[in-house]
């Protein structure tokens, strides 16, 4: 994972979608799930995805708060 990434994740928005619009942090739990359940999108959006859902899944959430502006 580069450093880089976790400052990605409360910048980039979704693209697409029922979600889209709102920062890839913000997303909601199932949703992460459900795309890496199922496929997520190729490229940094699915990188970022899977990383999103991992960080989630083990209540780490609260390392990305001091990173919001």
């Amino acid at each position: 994972m580069n450093p880089d990434d976790l400052k990605k994740l409360v910048a980039m928005t979704m693209p697409f979608g029922k979600y889209k619009g709102r920062v890839i942090a913000d997303l909601p739990g199932y949703y992460l799930n459900w795309f890496v359940r199922e496929g997520v999108p190729k490229g940094e959006l699915g990188r970022l995805m899977i990383l999103m859902q991992e960080i989630k899944h083990n209540g780490l959430k609260p390392l990305l708060d001091p990173l919001r502006k």
